[in-house]
């Protein structure tokens, strides 16, 4: 039961995080989301911080997962730029209470080091991924470039958790790939 009640208890602060748009959540409201008493929760957990810790390692699997799976399908390097840059907004990682929690543990990791530390990997793992499917595109620019790309990402993501009427996944998609097409036609 242990490891499907702590899953249980991740999905419920991702989801109060989401809802309340912050991280001033309560492992009370967590636990009764989850089913379970706030006593149980801190028995699984210890802390509320060990639970958001736990909810964002949650996210940052979920969002390998997904472009792991988009890259499977890529066979060239252009494909695996796109397959990246569209995984990144594919539907389960785009929801919006998983935007308002990435948002909510990029805000946590300037003060949390564990958070700081998970945040330094994901961003370490997007630009390596892109720089390996640019090289071939941009040569000497691999680099830059994968910045661009990957600061574009993370600001669509901090527009969407901003604001109601944000771009759809589809649009951030199309938007960068667009800048994409422009850099790749010309690469000064």
């Amino acid at each position: 039961m242990e490891p499907i009640r702590r899953d249980a208890l991740v999905q419920a602060a991702i989801a109060e995080i989401g809802a309340a748009r912050s991280l001033d959540v309560s492992v009370s409201k967590i636990a009764k989301r989850a089913g379970m008493s706030s006593g149980l929760a801190h028995h699984y957990f210890g802390s509320k911080d060990q639970i958001f810790l736990a909810a964002a390692r949650e996210i940052l699997r979920d969002y390998q997962t997904t472009i792991l799976a988009a890259l499977k399908t890529a066979r060239t390097p252009r494909a695996r730029v796109e397959a990246i840059i569209a995984g990144s907004f594919e539907d389960a990682c785009f929801e919006p209470a998983a935007v308002t929690a990435w948002m909510q543990f990029y805000a946590n990791s300037q003060s949390n080091p564990d958070v700081q530390k998970l945040m330094r990997i994901y961003h370490q793992r997007l630009r390596s991924n892109l720089v390996f499917g640019l090289r071939p595109l941009v040569n000497g620019k691999a680099a830059d470039v994968a910045e661009t790309l990957a600061a574009m990402i993370d600001g669509f993501y901090i527009r969407q958790s901003l604001t109601a009427d944000g771009l759809s996944n589809r649009q951030a998609v199309v938007l960068i790939l667009q800048h994409l097409d422009q850099i790749l036609r010309d690469p000064q």
